[in-house]
């Protein structure tokens, strides 16, 4: 096999992604000279065929280690793919494509371990309940890293009855209680030990002044800008805040591992590389 290996983060719109700063500060770690990581801006109908202009199986296997996907992408990919983690699957979302030896497609998710990574590096282990704020595609993901660090019920705050029934489903499928609130009620949430604000930027800011004098954990899923106002306010209160970069570096760090069958991945030096970009950008 040839030292020199492909790979690329795909979505719409894609411009702001930190993955190949993210995956490049790996490769440079680790040694991988001959590797490139790119970024490939492709929406849910040119996806077909962009997997068919990557090749036959066989020039896959010399070229082509693995994708990065972000949305919209991560369910129209499946049906593309030779076979689906349990872990994918149980929340119809790939976000990682390793390419075989024998160049079969299989697809996972790390944003579910990366949840989870990223909330036990600062110390958050098991809660006994916890708040999802939002119910878009991240917050089935939330509800399936809280099916393994969250002992009890789960309270989801949205903006409608479909949304709703959205999130009851999900937690059905993933073996987690959910109890549904409306957003009005939202500030509610910041009384469990975890809130997950998994929200576009923007809505959760005038939650901000809600924040108690002793909050639990948030983990806000967002990172440019950062912080947010939430995020800002809470660690004014002195509680535990984990951020999207977090979640980005551990979901990358577990992408690496797997495109490339090296690891350790450099933690440490993939976030260094993540926070020196988003401080470009503010600057």
């Amino acid at each position: 096999m040839s030292d020199d290996r492909r790979a690329a983060v795909l979505g719409s719109p894609i411009a702001h992604s930190l993955s190949p700063v993210l995956h490049r500060a790996a490769y440079a770690e680790l040694g991988l000279s001959g590797w490139t990581y790119g970024r490939f801006e492709v929406d849910e109908a040119a996806l077909p065929g962009f997997f068919e202009r990557l090749g036959t199986p066989g020039e896959l296997a010399g070229a082509w280690a693995g994708l990065s996907l972000t949305m919209p992408l991560k369910r129209t990919v499946i049906p593309l793919l030779d076979a689906v983690s349990e872990t994918a699957a149980s929340v119809e979302a790939v976000n990682t494509v390793v390419f075989t030896p024998d160049g079969r497609r299989l697809g996972d998710n790390t944003d579910i371990p990366g949840m989870v990574a990223a909330l036990r590096e600062r110390g958050v282990e098991r809660v006994e309940r916890a708040a999802v704020l939002g119910a878009g595609a991240t917050a089935s993901s939330a509800l399936a890293a809280l099916a393994l660090v969250c002992d009890g019920e789960v309270t989801a705050y949205v903006r409608s009855a479909e949304r709703a029934a959205e999130m009851r489903q999900w937690g059905e499928r993933l073996g987690v209680a959910v109890r549904t609130a409306d957003w009005e009620r939202a500030a509610e949430a910041f009384d469990a030990p975890l809130t997950i604000a998994t929200t576009p930027a923007g809505a959760t800011d005038a939650l901000a002044a809600a924040v108690p004098e002793r909050p639990g954990a948030l983990f806000d899923v967002l990172y440019d800008p950062w912080p947010t106002p939430l995020a800002a306010a809470w660690s004014a209160r002195g509680g535990a805040v984990v951020g999207g970069l977090d979640l980005l570096v551990h979901q990358a760090v577990l992408q690496v591992e797997q495109m490339t069958g090296r690891g350790p991945a450099p933690l440490a030096a993939m976030r260094a590389a993540g926070e020196a970009a988003l401080a470009a950008r503010a600057s």
